[in-house]
């Protein structure tokens, strides 16, 4: 992104504050260290008496859908009433069973989860290796005072261990004692304080949501069909233009209400996210996870500078849907000063603008006509960096220490113009450093000098423990 090279040390930029990020870091009173961090076991713990209502609603709503609709066509809405009773009194005795049964609680350094009535299950997760612990406010769970605390481990392909649902303090509080045992610290130790650094105001969300690719694609396919239709004079294709509406509606009700009030502050214990208009999410990035950060600039975003970050964090991206996308935003929107900044606290000592890429080889306009000028890659002795995109431009920084492996391939195509393509690996998710096109020599190149870097940063890496940095030294 060195395009993006405007200074950060500025005032508000779009109505997104700049300067708070340029704040000292927040100071931390001496903590005393857990003299015995693998204790006596806590009290075994149940959720919240409401777990069966707020986790069976969705399946009563799947019943009545569709016993409803044999109802209707028999016109026998007596058996309907006395069917709906028998599903409620069966979820709740069925729920009741399974929130009775599911206890929780922590043994030294792990947090033991039983649960199950007919087949039992217990979980036991170390703490020391958990990646992320985010709070999660549904609407109804709003409506009831209460919050799922979720806890991400790496390989994941969905929440490792949901706790559904926990009164909103007791939530906040079984967060603080994971966090605090997660960093080698007293259990009892408070919730560090926190500093805002970043605010997404709404209108710009909107605005940047309204301009983006998915929009702007369902709203030309709504234009073309219209067009069609009023030329063709055919009502065939009116049936297409609701879903066409619906689908660029969509785009922007998911985006606005799943990022709305979207903020980041710092901590001790790592960048803290919330966000959401119904469902609030409350998540905290930790120092370390950061597997790697994607920059995505599109195209309708340049004449504002605006670009949105993502990273790679080990136990998000394996869920591979819509959640666990959102949950992988860093920033969905700000001007590149705003989001270098953000991006430094992330990767401290990180210039992205400073390190030197090399582009591609002019033979490899023949795999790509336009957007081969646009492929470039660059090292220096924190990052990897690869650039690509011609529409979209995105960006890949990958720590050299948190490069999983490194690989070349090479298509057919590729072999007859003496190419190949350099992937760095990292945990599934948004970032893909992939350096397209190399000529042959310099792929393997690139792939051994990478390799030995990675070995390199690895044996200079510490301990990966959260808030390792900012504990007090004697």
């Amino acid at each position: 992104m060195s395009q993006m090279s405007e200074s950060a040390d500025r005032g508000p930029v779009d109505g997104i504050p700049v300067d708070p990020i340029a704040l000292d870091p927040i100071p931390v009173d001496p903590i005393p260290v857990d003299p015995n961090p693998a204790g006596e076991a806590t009290e075994l713990r149940r959720l919240h008496p409401a777990t069966p209502v707020l986790n069976g609603w969705k399946y009563f709503a799947l019943v009545v859908a569709i016993v409803g609709q044999e109802a209707v066509r028999d016109l026998d809405f007596r058996l309907f009433g006395i069917q709906m009773v028998a599903a409620v009194v069966l979820g709740v005795v069925l729920g009741s069973f399974s929130w009775w049964f599911t206890k929780y609680r922590i043994e030294g350094e792990e947090l033991r989860i039983e649960s199950g009535f007919l087949f039992r299950r217990s979980r036991r997760i170390r703490i020391d290796r958990l990646q992320a612990v985010d709070i999660v406010r549904p609407v109804m769970a709003r409506l009831l005072g209460v919050a799922e605390l979720r806890l991400e481990m790496a390989g994941g392909g969905k929440t490792e261990a949901p706790l559904a649902y926990l009164t909103e303090p007791g939530a906040q509080k079984l967060r603080a004692e994971l966090l605090a045992r997660a960093a080698g610290l007293a259990a009892d130790t408070p919730e560090a304080p926190e500093r805002q650094l970043v605010a997404v105001p709404p209108g710009v969300l909107l605005a940047s949501t309204v301009v983006s690719a998915p929009f702007l694609t369902a709203a030309l396919g709504f234009v073309v069909v219209a067009a069609t239709t009023t030329v063709v004079r055919e009502m065939v294709g009116l049936a297409f233009l609701i879903p066409w509406a619906l689908g660029g509606l969509g785009v922007v009700w998911r985006q606005f209400v799943s990022e709305f009030g979207f903020t980041v502050s710092e901590s001790p214990d790592g960048l803290r996210i919330r966000k959401g208009l119904l469902d609030t999410w409350a998540q905290t990035v930790p120092p370390g996870r950061v597997q790697g950060v994607e920059i995505e600039q599109q195209l309708l975003w340049r004449p504002k500078g605006w670009v949105k970050l993502s990273v790679d964090v080990a136990g998000y991206g394996g869920k591979g849907n819509q959640e666990g996308q959102t949950a992988s935003t860093l920033l969905p929107v700000a001007p590149w000063p705003v989001a270098r900044a953000l991006l430094e606290r992330v990767l401290p000592g990180v210039d992205v603008d400073g390190v030197e890429r090399v582009l591609a080889p002019r033979r490899a306009r023949w795999l790509r006509p336009i957007g081969w000028r646009y492929l470039r890659h660059g090292a220096d002795d924190r990052v990897f960096v690869t650039d690509t995109g011609w529409l979209t431009r995105r960006t890949a920084v990958v720590p050299h220490g948190k490069m999983q492996s490194v690989r070349i391939t090479q298509g057919p195509l590729q072999r007859r113009l003496d190419l190949a393509t350099v992937h760095l690996d990292t945990p599934v998710g948004p970032v893909n450093a992939v350096a397209l096109h190399r000529s042959s020599q310099v792929a393997r190149e690139l792939a051994e000098a990478q390799a030995e870097r990675s070995r390199q940063a690895r044996r200079a890496a510490g301990p990966e423990r959260w808030m390792q940095a900012q504990l007090p030294r004697e």
